[in-house]
């Protein structure tokens, strides 16, 4: 694993329909540690046409972000040799999404791997449980740009997975395309959850669990605004149903009197807040705190424990 006596880095690269992450890290004492991390709201989710095309503007984007993504790996010192690229739900669900990863491949001198909704599922299983204290069986829900997850398990097995098409970005161009927002909004984008939960509204609330862990930028974008207000970090529904009410009221699609509401996060906000008030009903969750990793740290260890074995 040394090279001259210098930790060889590796970098784990997830291509989301939100966000484009980058973790760059070595291995310390065992585990992967973090040295840089690099992040782009590229919002691939949205040039998806009624045609099932990505469109040109928003296929140059993502390009344009594994340009950067490729300069960082040189400025860091990362062999091409470690890195891997995942792709989730909108190049699982494009036309030309062979076109995008071949486009890629020049740039990042690795081919993306497109992966399915349930093998996604265990690897943000595998991020938060590396990440994230807590005994007992776990709900863990990620709501991503075009896709959810949720996965109950127990310690590092996994007893139910699977990826639903429901996310902030799909959601913010059905239900949330047109200001000031109603309630209407978000009773719509509910009863497309309902829908789309189906079977396994049942199937998940038979297992039960212990406690509900919520990953990536939806559950993030709520407990960023928690803490630099100064409250417990806790989601509960009285949380949900009062920033429901401030998004309501907002006179400004730009959003920005919601105190400690980051302006990155602020247009797929309302989308993905109905989403999870929507799950907090049907699943009757009490409460939900956040994952300390989902699928970029999922990636990352499996990257770990592959740059060890070839060392």
């Amino acid at each position: 694993m040394k090279h001259n006596g210098v930790s060889s880095l590796y970098a784990a690269i997830t291509l989301g329909s939100n966000s484009f992450n980058m973790l760059v890290a070595k291995t310390h004492a065992g585990k992967p540690k973090v040295v840089a991390k690099y992040k782009r709201k590229v919002r691939l989710a949205e040039g998806i046409g009624a045609d099932g095309v990505l469109c040109p503007e928003v296929f140059e984007r993502g390009l344009d972000c594994l340009q950067m993504f490729s300069q960082m790996l040189d400025h860091e010192g990362v062999s091409r040799d470690n890195i891997a690229v995942i792709a989730t739900a909108t190049l699982r669900s494009i036309s030309n999404a062979e076109a995008f990863c071949d486009a890629a491949l020049p740039i990042l001198g690795q081919p993306i791997e497109i992966i399915s909704g349930l093998r996604e599922a265990e690897l943000i299983y595998q991020g938060m449980v590396a990440t994230t204290q807590g005994e007992g069986r776990r709900l863990v829900i990620d709501i991503g740009g075009a896709s959810t997850e949720f996965i109950i398990g127990d310690g590092s097995k996994v007893l139910l997975k699977t990826s639903l098409p429901m996310g902030c970005v799909t959601f913010n161009d059905k239900f949330f395309n047109s200001f000031p927002f109603q309630q209407l909004d978000f009773d719509a984008a509910q009863g497309q959850v309902e829908a789309a939960l189906g079977d396994y509204r049942k199937q998940l609330t038979d297992y039960g669990w212990h406690g509900v862990v919520g990953a990536s930028g939806t559950v993030q974008s709520v407990v960023e605004l928690l803490n630099d207000r100064g409250l417990s970090a806790t989601i509960t529904p009285e949380v949900l149903g009062q920033l429901r009410e401030e998004v309501l009221a907002q006179t400004d699609v730009s959003m920005r009197d919601i105190r400690g509401l980051h302006s990155e996060r602020a247009p797929t906000f309302a989308a993905g807040l109905a989403i999870l008030s929507a799950l907090f009903n049907l699943l009757d969750i009490q409460s939900l705190n956040l994952s300390g990793g989902a699928l970029r740290e999922g990636v990352l260890h499996q990257l770990a424990q592959r740059v060890r074995a070839a060392h």
